[in-house]
């Protein structure tokens, strides 16, 4: 009687644990340590979800084992499907071709944190000619290599101005660059580069970037802290005053977010997904792409790369770009084009 007591417990705690995993903004944890690095790897966790009931299935074969075998298969497959259907609704797809994409009004966005600088000049700056970027967000990229990229892209017909925020130049990471085109006119930096809300992120640097003259969008370049246990305070502190950058009529943010859309859960406002700002990769249906690490397959990584927009802004054409994961970075450049409706 006890075994069968201790395994219909061990079932259902499976089941609660299962249910808070698969959906934990449900439960309001979605920004709490293990939901917040379970729920960001869907991919994954479906698969080893899926050969753990296939283990408990070849259990159920042994008469004693059958019952508790047949109910852990259960919940885990129903955690695996669960899984798999929502990276199913969000979608596992590219959508469009920017260049082709791109009109006259419209606006193209280039992100790709490039771990301290690993691609060079030239890989950055020949990406972004091909797909004939408007504004480049590169998280852990220095001013340097941010002007030789804007030298290579002038020389290649498509200059750029050049932004930088860094906390420090002790470490790469600590900087974040922007390179946004003439065309959208004068910008300048309007954050200060001092750690925390709320001029900044709070351990690694955004940079905030208005028009000069008042027209074009606020550009928002992004790259919030990573949830590990010593940061999850800091990391849930910056997604939070990335919402607030959000708040405007015309904002565009690009970066690495360190953050899905499972994770902007109860940031969302006027129907935004953070802030006033919609997920150009939901919109498009390609959010179940993962974007790192480079080291694992796309639909088992974690879309924490983004680009947002708010209302008014229509999203032509979105992609993770997977063709360039020998070029040394754990995260994939991701490229939206976005237009004015």
């Amino acid at each position: 009687m006890l075994p069968r007591i201790l395994g219909w417990a061990i079932v259902l705690g499976t089941a609660v644990v299962a249910a808070v995993l698969l959906w934990p903004q449900g439960f309001g944890l979605q920004n709490q340590w293990i939901a917040a690095h379970v729920v960001a790897l869907r991919g994954a966790a479906a698969v080893v979800a899926g050969a753990t009931a296939v283990v408990f299935a070849l259990l159920a074969l042994v008469e004693p084992a059958r019952r508790f075998a047949l109910a852990m298969t259960a919940v885990l497959l129903a955690f695996s499907i669960g899984n798999a259907g929502i990276l199913a609704v969000r979608g596992f797809g590219g959508s469009g071709d920017g260049a082709a994409a791109a009109t006259a009004d419209s606006l193209t966005v280039l992100s790709w944190n490039t771990l301290g600088e690993v691609p060079d000049a030239a890989t950055i700056a020949g990406l972004a000619l091909d797909e004939e970027a408007d504004v480049i967000v590169l998280p852990e990229t220095t001013e340097p290599l941010g002007e030789e990229i804007a030298i290579a892209m002038r020389d290649g017909g498509r200059p750029m101005w050049v932004h930088t925020q860094f906390f420090d130049q002790v470490a790469k990471a600590r900087s974040t660059t922007i390179l946004i085109s003439p065309e959208l006119g004068d910008y300048q930096v309007v954050n200060e580069p001092w750690p925390g809300p709320p001029e900044n992120t709070n351990t690694l640097p955004s940079v905030v970037a208005e028009p000069v003259d008042g027209d074009g969008p606020r550009i928002v370049a992004v790259h919030a802290v990573a949830p590990i246990r010593w940061e999850l305070r800091n990391w849930r502190s910056d997604l939070d005053w990335l919402a607030e950058q959000c708040a405007g009529e015309n904002v565009v943010m690009a970066g690495d977010f360190n953050a899905t859309l499972d994770h902007f859960a109860g940031r969302g406002v006027d129907g935004g997904d953070l802030g006033r700002c919609s997920d150009a990769a939901a919109q498009a249906r390609s959010a179940a792409v993962g974007t790192w690490p480079t080291r694992v397959p796309a639909l088992l990584g974690s879309p924490i790369d983004h680009v947002l927009a708010t209302p008014g802004w229509r999203v032509q054409a979105f992609r993770v770009i997977e063709g360039l994961d020998d070029a040394g970075s754990d995260h994939r450049p991701i490229v939206a084009t976005l237009a004015r409706d």
